[in-house]
């Protein structure tokens, strides 16, 4: 029994060791094929990664003292970036993907004419008779076969990409810093230029929220009508035709950076502009979700390392209506040694959205909130400086952010109704001063009267745009309404009749030396001017209006408007478009 019972026992761990031994004969086997299944499903992932991914422009050499440690391992959330020792490592495509971007591009071009014609190809279609469904199915036939051509030369451009290490490489550092935000991550992704429209990682000072931020809206056109529902039928028209033509023209007009043929042709330029910033200014790039759900493209500039006292502020520049921060106004406070943040308008280079007024304030929302809470600027050490249009969202910011430094406004102008009127038909006031004032209020004038901070006007003697005769015409610049509108506000008992006059006087002098003259003949006593004026600060607080004036001598009260007009505007001799340098840039004046 004992012998039959081993017997048994030795069978059954015979047979159970077989079985083992079966089973580790399978695992092996099933661990490749399981290794090859899983190696498969990353590879594919990675080709629809490169398919869908953003185009990458160029490669930026990254510092020594920035780069990682080698002994870091590469891992899902922290990857290792390539290193150059070439001060423009350009991305190299190779041939598959270069011509399939070309074809791409070229499509895209052809898309963008053909939205815009869309209006009168639609009209001529209609007139000739193609529009009936015997020749509408044909060409929807064509259509959906060019969708699939172009859908294959996105694939071809995607293996392309797919076989280029360079471009792999990218696409992993961009997929972990979408899954970790971390600061390394951040580093390494800073070292390329790509598309910034495509998926990036992106800051969030405030939470999102589609309401917008707060404008002043404009007063009603007819006052004392009562808005019934008869009146608002008979208005209806009017309010549809406004709306399609801001739309339409006027955006695009008012703000021509947004078309994207213009972008299309000025994208070298703003590449190379990028890259000076990155390289030579060690610029940081971020992406800044506003409120409104359009993400805001921003370089910011840091000097508060350096031996230079005005790197410890901070100026945030807002361009005009066909600026960049890769080429626009930056350049003034970099070489004047200021830290700097730039962003570009809805719908410009790599910021989303399109650019109007509520869109606009949004933007400039966010970008104050990421240089207090994010770049760590107290308010009171931030400087808003604009040209042209750029005026409207920083006196927006000054109206909204009353704390902050000082606001600098190069060729700038009060209201866009006058300049607006200057380059339309006069058949057309009505619909353009409605269109304006319902859809593209830039109310400049009126936002930086709620500023109580210091404000410096820059005045371009011949400047051809915000002029509403001919750039010889000084007087019809409305950088002079701006003027004449915040010193009213401001000093309304000293800027009666014979300030006021004597302001515009001064105004249509065209040169330093007719300034002068008018100055020397009114015999302004600025010691005593500024005594005045502290005086009443002392007694009665820096709160405007003033009441200034009231008891003064009409010579008294010419003196203070032409102190005040004096030390409120510079004259700079150029164009509207001319770069403003660096010794032109100054800080306000304040008592």
């Amino acid at each position: 029994m004992s012998q039959l019972a081993r017997r048994r026992s030795r069978y059954g761990l015979t047979s159970r060791a077989h079985n083992t031994s079966e089973a580790g004969r399978a695992g092996p086997a099933g661990g490749p094929a399981a290794g090859r299944a899983a190696a498969q499903a990353r590879a594919m992932a990675k080709l629809l990664s490169c398919v869908l991914g953003p185009r990458l422009y160029k490669i930026y050499r990254e510092r020594d003292s920035e780069r990682a440690p080698a002994s870091v391992p590469e891992t899902p959330t922290a990857v290792t970036a390539p290193h150059s020792s070439s001060w423009d490592t350009y991305y190299q495509p190779r041939a598959l993907e270069k011509h399939a971007d070309s074809i791409l591009a070229l499509a895209s071009v052809f898309w963008s004419i053909s939205y815009y014609s869309s209006p009168f190809a639609f009209f001529y279609l209609y007139r000739k008779g193609y529009l009936s469904l015997s020749k509408v199915v044909p060409f929807s036939h064509y259509a959906g076969t060019l969708l699939l051509l172009l859908a294959g030369v996105a694939c071809l451009r995607g293996i392309g990409r797919w076989t280029n290490p360079q471009y792999r490489q990218f696409i992993t550092i961009l997929e972990a810093t979408h899954r970790n935000q971390s600061s390394e991550n951040k580093r390494q992704l800073a070292n390329y230029n790509f598309d910034f429209r495509k998926p990036s990682s992106r800051e969030a000072p405030r939470g999102p929220s589609r309401r917008g931020v707060a404008l002043l809206r404009p007063e009603p056109l007819h006052r004392g009508t009562t808005d019934t529902l008869l009146n608002r039928v008979k208005k209806l028209p009017c309010q549809i035709t406004s709306y399609l033509v801001a739309h339409t023209l006027g955006r695009r007009m008012l703000y021509p950076g947004s078309v994207y043929l213009l972008q299309k042709a000025l994208m070298p330029v703003l590449l190379q502009g990028q890259a000076r910033l990155v390289e030579e200014c060690n610029g940081r790039r971020a992406k800044l979700l506003a409120c409104d759900g359009n993400e805001i493209d921003t370089m910011f500039v840091d000097r508060r390392g350096t031996a230079q006292p005005q790197g410890q502020k901070l100026v945030i520049c807002c361009e005009g209506n066909a600026g960049f921060y890769e080429v626009g106004c930056i350049s003034t406070p970099l070489e004047a040694g200021y830290s700097v943040l730039g962003w570009n308008h809805p719908g410009f280079a790599g910021s989303t959205g399109v650019p109007f007024p509520q869109n606009e304030a949004n933007a400039m929302d966010v970008v104050v909130q990421f240089a207090i809470h994010r770049l760590g600027f107290q308010p009171q050490d931030i400087i808003i400086y604009a040209w042209s249009i750029g005026g409207f969202t920083a006196t927006w910011a000054a109206m909204s952010y009353p704390d902050v430094s000082a606001v600098i406004l190069d060729a700038s102008f009060d209201d866009l109704v006058p300049l607006a009127l200057k380059v339309m038909p006069d058949s057309w006031r009505g619909l353009v001063t409605r269109t304006v004032r319902q859809h593209l209020n830039l109310n400049n004038a009126e936002q930086l009267c709620r500023y109580l901070g210091p404000v410096l006007l820059i005045r371009r003697t011949k400047d051809e745009i915000i002029t509403t005769t001919v750039p010889e015409d000084i007087m019809s610049n409305r950088g002079n309404d701006l003027l004449l509108k915040l010193l009213q506000h401001r000093y309304p008992r000293v800027m009666a009749e014979e300030g006021l006059q004597v302001v515009r006087q001064w105004l249509e002098a065209s040169s330093q030396l007719e300034e002068a003259s008018i100055y020397s003949r009114w015999e302004v006593e600025e010691d005593w001017c500024l005594s005045v004026l502290r005086s009443y600060q002392a007694e009665h607080g820096p709160d405007f209006p003033w009441s200034v004036g009231e008891d003064m001598s009409a010579d008294g009260r010419r003196q203070l408007a032409l102190f005040l007009a004096r030390k409120h505007l510079h004259n700079f001799e150029a164009t509207h478009c001319t770069p403003l340098p660096a010794q032109n840039f100054q800080m306000p004046w304040h008592l």
